[in-house]
């Protein structure tokens, strides 16, 4: 079942001038990317830069006409003539290229993927979040808000952070409701009243900055990750703030995940290494992966509490063993270049996204047997950058370029 999806009527002004946020606006044209000449090209230098970088175009790897004109639609409203015009200038000088389809896997499991678009165009949901009544939460990075949809009956809203230019990037609901989120660019983790709309700030301190990834113990305590190179947690009872630091300089935590034992694990996505933080303490212990160049990027824990990542830059699937110090990796079906990211366990299975290809994959992975299945996400997926699962066995992706939010039931 896909839900209607409904545009929200900005025009191009509006956008530069009161959507986007101001680190957006103030990236500017990119001096050494040339377009090709014609008729959109001002406007597309002026405009696609108030979201990304022009270097985004030459660098993408491109569409057809059909997927320029449905990415567009998820970023601006135009005009029909002018959306022609930047859509034919698109397709004609950056179209699909090759090599850039999926390699599909069949399989015996059954899927329905259904898809919400953000009110906000332009929006670009970072990450998702489950609410324990089955609607999911959104953090709208570049519109500075956090969204929600009511899955059943498709009706959005959203929350506007007071705080300017926040960057709401990753977020969770604990056992009360409410929403924490990390508001990436002001260095703050913030808890979110969906009730009220209010807002509570917890600012970091000094040189740890960047939160990325939260989560919640069962304690309900609320860790997450930084991009400074700390892992912080907060008691929501006491509002008392801890930060730890990773024992190597410029390390980059990313992707979260809690154990058994309630012992939080992140990657590194800066460097070869996994950590995992006591509990008690705060002491970080690094493990170092047996590949220099990889980069996991996500983390999801089986119910062994072994770990599985993501390894973006190689294409692989990995799991590591706490253990016996043991690690094993599984190429992606769609290969070296897949760049695996947002990545999810359901009991004893793995679930997770190939980010390069056009579309998008949904990839299964059964632990038990070693065999993968994979579906294409019906909007293109535009980077899933994260997905969770639910209480009930669904999942929730951010389908971050598309400018949605996504459902995946499963069958058998």
């Amino acid at each position: 079942m896909l839900e209607q999806i409904r545009t929200n009527p900005i025009v191009a002004s509006m956008v530069l001038a009161a959507v986007l946020p101001i680190t957006a606006l103030a990236q500017g044209a990119d001096p050494a990317v040339q377009l090709p000449e014609g008729e959109p090209k001002a406007f597309i230098e002026g405009a696609c830069v108030a979201c990304h970088r022009l270097d985004y175009l030459p660098n993408a790897r491109g569409f057809t006409e059909d997927g320029w004109r449905a990415l567009i639609s998820t970023m601006i409203a135009l005009p029909d003539d002018l959306e022609n015009s930047v859509v034919g200038y698109l397709a004609e000088h950056f179209p699909k290229k090759p090599g850039t389809d999926p390699v599909l896997v069949p399989g015996p499991v059954e899927v329905t993927i259904s898809e919400w678009l953000a009110p906000t165009l332009g929006s670009r949901p970072h990450d998702p979040a489950p609410a324990a009544d089955g609607s999911i939460w959104w953090a709208g990075q570049y519109a500075n808000r956090i969204g929600h949809v009511d899955t059943a009956t498709g009706k959005t809203r959203e929350f506007p952070l007071e705080i300017p230019n926040s960057g709401p990037h990753g977020l969770v609901e604990d056992g009360n409701g409410d929403v924490w989120f990390t508001g990436n660019y002001e260095a703050y983790l913030g808890k979110l009243d969906p009730r009220t709309g209010d807002v509570t700030d917890y600012s970091l301190p000094e040189g740890v900055h960047h939160p990325h990834t939260p989560i919640v113990d069962d304690e309900g305590t609320v860790w997450f990750t930084t991009m400074s190179g700390h892992v912080g947690r907060v008691d929501p009872a006491t509002e008392e703030m801890k930060i730890s630091a990773a024992p190597t300089d410029g390390a980059f935590p990313y992707g979260i995940a809690i154990n058994t034992r309630g012992e939080p694990w992140y990657v590194d996505f800066w460097g070869n290494r996994l950590g995992s933080v006591d509990p008690v303490s705060g002491e970080i212990t690094e493990y170092e992966m047996p590949h220099a160049n990889s980069r996991p990027r996500r983390i999801a824990l089986t119910p062994d509490d072994a770990v599985w990542y993501t390894d973006f830059p190689r294409g692989y699937l990995g799991r590591f063993d706490p253990k016996s110090g043991e690690y094993r990796e599984w190429l992606s079906p769609s290969g070296e270049s897949s760049q695996p990211y947002g990545i999810a366990t359901i009991g004893n299975v793995v679930w997770y996204v190939e980010s390069f290809p056009r579309p998008n994959v949904l990839v299964r992975f059964d632990t038990e047997t070693e065999t993968f299945q994979s579906w294409p996400i019906p909007s293109g997926g535009g980077v899933v950058r994260n997905m969770m699962a639910t209480a009930d066995g669904k999942l929730v992706l951010a389908c971050s370029a598309v400018n949605r939010v996504a459902l995946v039931e499963i069958g058998t």
